[in-house]
């Protein structure tokens, strides 16, 4: 026998599955935001700033991307207890990511001053994906009815 589901479990699995994908969704649109703002930092500010700005947006995606791997690692932790798991690659991870950023953005600052600037408007593209996923899923949620 299967169990036939109601109007609003069906309703709540549509949601759960809309913002489950969330996550993939913000790394899809920090991609699109990252090739568009460079190539318009390019025409408009010129090749150092979008220079800058393509490593502040490959160490934000990078950044993001870490980050997400922390948290699923920090939660299957939480849920498993009683496994006994090393915490030094997480660790490593966590500040790996702020030594990373630190040393580019000492290498462009001696480079380009200009370029620095690029750097940090790239490191702030997450932001920029988390908004425009606060968008999609307020068009899903009127859309749709989510």
């Amino acid at each position: 026998m299967t169990a036939e589901l109601t109007g609003t479990e069906k309703d709540t699995s549509v949601a759960d599955a809309f913002y489950a994908g969330a996550m993939d969704r913000i790394a899809r649109f920090m991609v699109v935001l990252a090739v568009g703002f460079s190539f318009a930092a390019w025409l408009h500010y010129g090749w150092r700033v979008a220079l800058g700005f393509v490593c502040g947006s490959a160490l934000a995606y990078l950044n993001f991307h870490w980050l997400k791997r922390v948290i699923e690692a920090l939660a299957d932790r939480m849920s498993e207890p009683d496994k006994p798991k090393s915490s030094k690659g997480v660790v490593a991870r966590f500040l790996l990511r702020y030594l990373l950023m630190a040393v580019a953005a000492y290498g462009i600052f001696t480079v380009s001053r200009s370029g620095l600037f690029g750097l940090f408007a790239g490191l702030f593209l997450p932001v920029a994906g988390i908004a425009c996923e606060a968008v999609y899923e307020i068009y899903g949620a009127l859309a749709r009815g989510l």
